[in-house]
């Protein structure tokens, strides 16, 4: 059960000096006094002890922690890519060197290694010019890597640099690094302030209702899965499975499945769907070849686990700490195929997993303006010397919510939504579970 006590944000200490942006008639000042609350609805729904919890309001504050002409900010991009990036990394240093004036603003190579001075490269001083044109690129300017590096060494770089605010941009994996970082810092009692910004297609991370790149995510996947119900219908008794991304959430599936209108299954880590009985997804795929003779099969890479896994093997984990899947997309061909061959029906399956193309194009429209309103508000936080927070996002309003909270758990598909409840109706596919 989530407390008010679990929502409260750290803070360096009070803010004493006047905002450069006080005068300025572009800047709408947030008030100290405004929460954003956690349920936008009231009702049996939601838990009584729930019905007042509140966050707060993300924005520019009229008084700063630190003088914006003896500071030092670093940003560091981790784990895998997003579009998006770039537009936060110009961002956060437009908002910090054309409207705060702070001094000096250095940009990690290659995620948290670059912050450690035995494995990393030396940090690069951003300018205008090497930031300039970098909002229209993919991937990230600076460089990412996955896996921590020891907090200690961390702050000792830190602090050798001179950097006052260290703004982490990437998924939950990052932020509990960023969190731990925070913890030494503060262990330590300097005053460094550090500001997480949500990177994830996936679109899983708590307290954001929507991520930088998962709009652009959508609008890729949209289109290859129009492309394989064409591969699909054109050839005979052809089945089309296609894996997305998704660890741990089915978002991607679920939105670009809506967004294409041609799926026939779609296939989530929220589900556990079963292979095998009358509805079973073999079952209701042969169903599917006898009425219309083509099927085109959705998957998020997290899915199926329970299927494809071996529950005898070793779990496998990346240097980020996460555990290795199974390819559910081979399994899922290996198993339809040998079923149809089993009842004497010949089939085409194609197999097609465009997950690192999706992720490694620039942003679309929509997300170069979330990306870019994420950049500048992690920019006020920090510079009003907020620490160990995350900007969220919620009923369409930015928030500070502290990194202990934010990495407690997954966001995940709710399987009474509207967005979910649209696949089940497009498909007709079995709900299995919910």
């Amino acid at each position: 059960m989530l407390t008010q006590d679990q929502l409260l944000v750290k803070t360096l200490g009070p803010c004493r000096i006047p905002s450069p942006l006080q005068g300025s008639k572009r800047v709408v000042f947030a008030n100290e006094n405004n929460r954003v609350r956690y349920h936008d609805k009231i009702g049996s729904d939601v838990p009584m002890d729930e019905a007042d919890l509140s966050f707060e309001e993300a924005g520019p504050r009229p008084m700063v922690f630190f003088e914006p002409a003896r500071t030092t900010a670093a940003i560091v991009t981790c784990g895998g890519l997003s579009p998006g990036l770039n537009n936060v990394i110009r961002a956060v240093y437009s908002e910090l060197k054309h409207n705060y004036g702070v001094s000096r603003i250095l940009g990690i190579r290659d995620g948290y290694q670059g912050l450690n001075p035995a494995v990393g490269q030396a940090p690069i001083e951003l300018t205008r010019e090497f930031v300039e044109d970098i909002d229209k690129l993919g991937g990230t300017v600076l460089g990412t890597s996955r896996g921590p590096q020891q907090p200690p060494v961390v702050v000792d770089f830190l602090k050798n640099q001179g950097i006052d605010i260290l703004f982490c941009i990437g998924g939950d994996g990052t932020q509990r690094g960023a969190h731990a970082i925070s913890e030494e810092i503060d262990r330590r009692g300097l005053p460094i302030s550090v500001i997480g910004i949500p990177k994830t297609i996936d679109n899983d991370i708590p307290f954001v209702w929507m991520t930088f790149g998962y709009q652009t995510s959508l609008q890729e996947a949209e289109r290859i899965l129009r492309g394989a119900h064409v591969e699909a219908k054109g050839a005979l008794n052809g089945i089309a499975v296609v894996k997305l991304m998704g660890r741990h959430a089915g978002f991607i599936a679920a939105g670009a499945s809506i967004a294409s209108d041609e799926a026939n299954f779609v296939l989530v880590p929220e589900v556990p769907f079963p292979l095998d009985g009358d509805e079973g997804l073999l079952e209701m795929l042969r169903h599917r070849m006898q009425r219309r003779g083509h099927a085109l099969i959705v998957v998020a890479e997290g899915a199926g686990q329970h299927l494809a896994a071996d529950p005898e093997a070793n779990v496998q984990r990346d240097v980020s700490g996460n555990v290795r899947f199974e390819d559910i997309g081979v399994f899922l061909c290996h198993r339809i195929k040998n079923y149809f061959t089993g009842i004497g029906v010949p089939v085409s399956v194609k197999y097609i997993d465009p997950s690192y193309v999706i992720r490694s194009v620039p942003a679309n429209t929509w997300d170069r303006i979330l990306a870019n309103q994420m950049g500048r508000f992690a920019a006020h936080a920090g510079m009003a010397g907020r620490t160990d927070t995350l900007i969220g996002l919620l009923h369409n309003e930015l928030i500070h919510v502290p990194l202990t909270t934010v990495t407690s758990h997954k966001r995940q598909l709710d399987l009474q939504s509207d967005l979910w409840m649209a696949v089940l109706s497009a498909t007709g596919q079995p709900r299995w579970c919910g």
